[in-house]
């Protein structure tokens, strides 16, 4: 990029901080019922901008954060982006060893831990590490700040810098870490002007849950903070806070609507709930919709290939079936199917989903390995199978891992958990691939009723095999359960899922549940 345009280039934070001058007196956050106006945010943000450059901090340099979803730890990312550098929210990992490895791939210059957070940092870490809330005080970041001028601060980030770094979700293990530019990032939650929209974030501050509260602030809009998903508190926000737009992973999606709170709240303030996280059963999908109305939008995509498809209620309304799908490939996203055998696939085949936009990411930190194999010319190989109907809408069928041609057919765990989620005993279900080498079973899968109902599951592999076949039935191995095991960000623990299934034996028979289920 030549000189001219990169002193054109105005990064995101630089608009965000127009709008925050703009709303000097009105509230732009709300956080533990505590609202945070445009001249407090925008002054925390130039105050740690000082306070992280002397810790050496600016262009090229990469901060990570164990961080709650909290006013500080977003003004320490925007902090950091003002100075040019890049910033990451970690996810909370369970495993210390993967939390360790996590780090020592992506060498950060500074990791900021908080006081609710501080347990996240492994032992004997290399990284140097400061506090807010805790620790020493020569190593308090929110110490330093407050010590810091709260005059503006000129934006150092160029178009090609190093912006953002996303986690993926970990499910299958150490988490990967893609990079976006300063170019890529801002194009990716510029947003039109939106004042009105008050945007509620109830987990993690994961990498959608992060563009969505940048995209809202630079849109002029309010960002309700909350400090974990809990189904009543969901609602009782929503109708206290008149949220007009929310995110939720699947499992968080089914747990709220089947919430009795959500038949006595008002809940009239919703536009939009976006849910992502999965191919949700087209059967649970109209259970949302007639407990919320036509407010659901479906997100496929991932941290590293970006927002790919949507599925909206301008789809789903005209063409009910549409349910069933992934909804339509978006605007300025170059999408293209790879058959087993290295080609393309031809229409109405099905194949590996790879994508081209501007939101791919522009590969791994300091993985050049994985990021070969993850992205060729600009393009973003998934690992999922999809397919695209008559209709132009995008089927995914699960993961490549997954996905098993039977008979010349591809079965995934899209259309298993369909079949049984279509049972009236049948609350919720979830089929992973089984990675265990000794088992004859291609996918294990956790099957749980509504509280109150007895769950045969002869009934529920009578069911799969209605629907896709004897084969199929065949290669599942079922299980049931009161609860479906998450990760920290509210996805499916696919990890705990497979640890479960070790601990069953391939013929589960009815009347074994309540063992499970203890």
């Amino acid at each position: 990029m030549d000189h001219q345009n990169q002193a054109a280039f105005r990064s995101y934070v630089e608009i965000l901080l127009d709008q925050l001058l703009q709303h000097t007196g009105r509230p732009v956050l709300r956080y533990r019922d505590t609202d945070i106006d445009g001249r407090t945010l925008r002054a925390s943000i130039f105050r740690h901008a000082r306070a992280l450059e002397t810790f050496g901090i600016g262009r090229g340099s990469l901060v990570a954060l164990f961080a709650p979803n909290c006013p500080d730890a977003l003004a320490i990312h925007y902090a950091a982006n003002l100075l040019g550098a890049a910033s990451m929210f970690l996810p909370a990992a369970a495993s210390v060893d993967d939390r360790a490895a996590l780090l020592k791939r992506i060498r950060p210059a500074l990791l900021v831990a908080f006081a609710e957070t501080a347990h996240l940092v492994p032992e004997d870490v290399s990284v140097r590490v400061v506090h807010i809330g805790t620790g020493l005080a020569s190593m308090r970041l929110d110490f330093r700040a407050a010590l810091q001028s709260a005059a503006p601060l000129p934006s150092r980030a160029r178009p090609c810098d190093l912006a953002m770094v996303a986690s993926s979700g970990g499910s299958t293990g150490v988490p990967k870490a893609s990079l976006r530019s300063f170019a890529a990032y801002s194009a990716m939650v510029g947003a039109t002007p939106a004042p009105q929209r008050r945007q509620l974030v109830n987990g993690a501050l994961a990498y959608l849950s992060q563009v969505l509260v940048d995209q809202t602030l630079t849109g002029g809009g309010t960002v309700i903070l909350r400090p974990g998903f809990d189904a009543a508190d969901t609602l009782a926000t929503i109708e206290a806070e008149r949220i007009t737009d929310l995110l939720l992973v699947e499992p968080q999606l089914f747990e709220t609507m089947d919430h009795p709170d959500a038949r006595t709240r008002d809940l009239s303030s919703l536009r939009s709930i976006v849910h992502i996280g999965g191919s949700a059963p087209a059967v649970l999908l109209r259970r949302a919709l007639a407990r919320f109305g036509p407010v659901l939008t479906h997100m496929y995509g991932a941290s590293e290939a970006g927002l790919v498809s949507a599925l909206t209620p301008s789809d789903y309304l005209p063409h009910p079936a549409a349910l069933e799908s992934s909804g339509r490939v978006r605007n300025g996203v170059d999408l293209r199917l790879r058959r087993a055998d290295g080609l393309l696939a031809a229409p109405g085949e099905s194949g590996r989903i790879e994508v081209k936009s501007a939101s791919v990411a522009q590969g791994y930190r300091n993985q050049p390995v994985d990021s070969a194999l993850k992205f060729c010319g600009g393009w973003c190989m998934t690992g999922d199978v999809g397919m695209v109907d008559a209709q132009g809408f995008l089927h995914v069928l699960g993961r490549a891992t997954e996905v098993i041609d039977m008979g010349g057919v591809p079965f995934g765990p899209a259309q298993i958990e369909a079949s049984l989620c279509a049972l009236h005993q049948v609350r919720y279900a979830v089929a992973v691939s089984n990675d265990y080498p000794a088992s004859s079973k291609v996918w294990n899968v956790l099957v749980m009723p509504w509280p109150g109902l007895s769950l045969n599951l002869a009934l529920c592999r009578r069911a799969i095999e209605l629907n896709c076949g004897r084969q199929v039935a065949e290669a599942v191995h079922l299980m049931t359960a009161p609860r479906v095991p998450l990760t920290e960000q509210g996805k499916v623990d696919r990890g705990a899922i497979r640890r479960l299934a070790l601990a069953v034996p391939d013929d589960t028979m009815p009347g074994q549940e309540a063992a499970l289920g203890a």
